[in-house]
């Protein structure tokens, strides 16, 4: 059996990190390693974060070195103790241990301060008065230097004195900031004159109101790596322009290590949403039952769902460390979940859909004891892992679905006069079967053959069929939650519409009334069990005594594959996306209603104002309210309005879009400003791209700033508008798709979904959706008939 640490072994070496790592120790560069996981305490740790864990503390361990757990705990708005708890429990989880390396960023506060004094008492640092536009305005454009603040030459003296009065409390949030002095021309937007510190008049989980100044990001997180003799900073990709002010602050700084930060891709997957932000939207709108939702990519979630920490750290070492971003196929975590899972589970017996069979033949119980049998729990390829007793009965459960009173051809299971193997038991013949008064089958009545103990018949004869079984008298009532992909899109975060309206409507399924073998009578939480013939399930935490409730991890093969090779996958994702967003228009009418009947939280005098103002401005009246209440946003709306973009559009993309970026930073250190977002939707406006392309030129623009047309010619994104090349496009999709056509034309129209999606694949992103449809409704017809 292959553990974690030998999957890691097999992969060292093997990626551009640890070469790194290895070259640094070869060289006398550093006679130890030391990595660090930094995760904010602002929600739970997903599958994304699996990766970094196990880059860090995997790295560690392979060269002898220490890693430290550190939680970058500087924005006091959206920090609790919650999310610290949570985070630990999920590292210890997959199998990691900090000891007594456990750090915070809060811990460090004194300390950054002493250093920003230090920058201050170098000239390397100022404490600016504009507010967020004007520092924005004065910061320019990707092509334009910017212009120094009126404020920027204050003397050192000044600096201080403001500085030390914005720790005690003396300004209100905004007043005044603290920047680094650096280099107003700089290409990378990020050098010129960040800011370092901004006042939050905040409670923070840890400090309590010790503080009401709190240092940014990109300042605190290299001088923690310093503070704590990092030797190799580890980072996702997003961070990479970050890296020269990463080193500008350790050298202009008066730390005792220079900690040197590293680049990797980030883990995507496919159907999947990692944004802690929608994460949190899922469970604060009731979509999920919690952050330990089994549906859930958090750890904690998968962990509930009942997938072993060996098969996540096997599927982050599959995936390897890579340089560009990708997104990986979900197929392949279950491939590892499964892989695990085929070793580590016991086999036993369970009937989801329970359909009475009575062997007439077998003797009564009241006349004879049950018959024990004796099953394996593992494969017989697995020899020496043991076995359980199975009672047999007169009275037994079978699968609703293993029993076809008009059985189609090629159909090996049971049916009337027909006979199967009962696993591990006997053969059957099914000699009645017996309904209810509205026709529906209650009861099968069978015989057996004596003679078949353990399915081998006597005289030769051939029975094609296998299927599983419980005593009726013996077996124990379970709730089984089949679990399966929350969404049906395999990009739920990157569409146009809101991600939730591509929840599967079918990502669970309750049923109520199984049965399972009397053995997992003392099962508890977190105990694993392949369920024969069914897939491979975990005992969930709502399990009691009186009554077992079970999850289900992952199906015996991957079903989604199979449905995309038979064409069917686009029908189920259109179908299932339809009830989705029905779903979720009646949940949404079910919000506005229970928000009518209770009180909206008042707005102070001053966001009513804004919110007035907003509501003039175009904006609906939640949107007005929203954006009263986050005035950084409000104000940028408002600016990208002036600029010439739609109130509807330009909310939207403000709110979303814009507000993410400024999760950890002022509307001040954005790359780019309102008009070069209105610019973006007004190529979207006109056609010029696609929305899913603005999305591409969003990321740009946020990373490096920019114009956004010209980013739009260097990356080529412009709309294909050319029906000629277009029709080539829809031609060859058409043509390499022979069976989906096939099955279109035959009345399943849904696959239009499918095409439309193949040929924006095709076209890179380019081709107007609209458009497409229609070049597709032409040569397929209307799906009616053989076309």
């Amino acid at each position: 059996m292959t553990s974690a640490n030998d999957a890691t072994d097999r992969n060292s070496g093997t990626d551009f990190l640890r070469d790194i790592v290895r070259e640094d120790l070869h060289s006398g560069k550093h006679r130890r390693v030391m990595t660090r996981f930094p995760p904010e305490p602002n929600g739970y740790p997903h599958i994304g974060h699996a990766k970094s864990i196990c880059l860090n503390f995997g790295i560690a361990e392979e060269f002898d070195g220490v890693c430290n757990l550190r939680f970058d705990d500087t924005n006091p708005e959206t920090e609790d103790m919650e999310y610290v708890e949570a985070i630990q429990r999920d590292v210890r989880w997959l199998g990691f241990d900090w000891q007594d390396r456990l750090f915070f960023a809060s811990d460090y506060f004194e300390d950054l301060y002493r250093q920003a004094v230090h920058l201050i008492e170098t000239d390397k640092a100022y404490v600016d008065s504009l507010d967020e536009e004007e520092i924005r305005e004065y910061r320019g454009t990707i092509s334009e230097p910017g212009r120094p603040s009126p404020y920027r030459d204050r003397s050192v003296e000044e600096n201080l004195d403001l500085f030390a009065r914005m720790r005690a409390g003396e300004f209100e949030d905004g007043a005044h900031v603290l920047r680094a002095k650096i280099d107003l021309a700089a290409d990378n937007m990020l050098m010129r004159d960040p800011v370092l510190y901004r006042i939050r008049k905040q409670s923070h989980y840890r400090t309590g109101d010790d503080w009401c100044i709190y240092p940014l990001y990109d300042f605190t997180h290299c001088l923690s790596d310093a503070f704590e003799g990092i030797t190799h900073s580890f980072c996702t990709l997003e961070f990479e322009n970050n890296r020269e002010l990463y080193d500008w602050v350790i050298e202009h700084s008066t730390v005792p290590t220079r900690p040197r930060q590293y680049e990797f891709a980030r883990l995507n997957v496919s159907y999947t949403i990692t944004s802690k932000r929608k994460l949190l939207q899922l469970v604060q709108e009731g979509f999920v039952s919690g952050w330990d939702d089994p549906r859930m990519p958090t750890l904690s979630g998968l962990r509930r769902r009942g997938v072993p920490p060996r098969a996540i750290r096997d599927f982050c070492d599959r995936i390897g460390v890579a340089k560009t971003h990708n997104v990986i196929d979900y197929a392949q975590l279950e491939f590892a979940i499964r892989d695990v899972l085929n070793r580590e589970a016991p086999r036993v017996l369970a009937v989801l859909r329970p359909l009475k069979v009575v062997i007439e033949n077998y003797p009564t119980a009241e006349t004879d004891p049950p018959e024990w049998l004796e099953a394996d729990y593992f494969p017989h390829d697995v020899p020496g892992e043991g076995s359980r007793p199975l009672p047999f009965t007169r009275e037994i459960y079978i699968e609703r679905d293993d029993f076809e009173e008009d059985p189609p051809p090629g159909y090996f299971r049971l049916a009337p006069d027909r006979e199967v193997r009962l696993r591990y038991a006997y053969v059957i013949r099914c000699t009645g079967v017996i309904k209810d008064d509205a026709g529906e089958i209650v009861e099968l009545r069978c015989s057996y053959d004596p003679d078949t103990r353990g399915g081998r018949t006597a005289d030769g004869r051939k029975v094609q069929g296998t299927i599983h079984w419980v005593s009726a008298a013996h077996s124990l009532p379970a709730e089984v939650r089949l679990y399966d992909r929350l969404f049906v899109h395999e990009d739920p975060g990157g569409q146009d519409e809101d991600f939730s309206t591509f929840l599967n409507p079918e990502s669970l399924e309750t049923l109520s009334d199984c049965r399972v073998e009397p053995g997992l009578d003392e099962a508890v939480a977190g105990d694993r069990f392949q369920f024969e013939r069914q897939g491979y399930f975990a005992v969930d935490s709502d399990s009691s005594s009186d009554r077992l409730v079970f999850n289900r991890t992952v199906t015996l093969r991957d079903t989604w594959a199979k449905l995309v090779d038979a064409g069917e996958a686009a029908e189920r994702r259109a179908a299932a996306a339809a009830k989705a967003e029905r779903k979720a228009a009646a949940k949404e009418r079910q919000r506005q209603a229970s928000l009518a009947a209770t009180e909206t939280p008042r707005l102070t005098a001053e966001e009513e104002v804004a919110r007035e103002r907003y509501r003039g401005l175009g904006a609906a009246d939640q949107d007005a309210r929203l954006l009263a209440q986050r005035p950084d946003l409000g104000e940028f709306w408002a600016q990208v309005l002036e600029a010439g973009a739609d109130p509807e559009n330009a909310v939207r993309w403000v709110v979303n879009e814009v507000g993410r970026e400024l999760k950890e930073r002022e509307v001040s250190e954005l790359a780019f400003g309102a008009a070069e977002l209105a610019e973006l939707l007004a190529l979207v406006g006109d056609g010029t791209i696609t929305t899913r392309a603005a999305k591409e030129v969003f990321a740009e623009l946020a990373g490096a700033g920019g114009r956004p047309l010209d980013i739009v010619r260097a990356k080529g994104l412009e709309q294909l508008d050319d029906d000629g090349e277009l029709t080539t496009i829809v031609d060859t999709v058409l043509r390499d798709h022979p069976g989906q056509v096939t099955a279109f034309r035959g009345g399943k129209t849904a696959l239009m979904g499918f095409f439309v999606g193949q040929v924006m694949k095709a076209s890179g992103g380019r081709a107007d959706p609209r458009r497409v449809r229609e070049l597709l409704g032409q040569q397929l017809g209307d799906g009616s008939g053989d076309g």
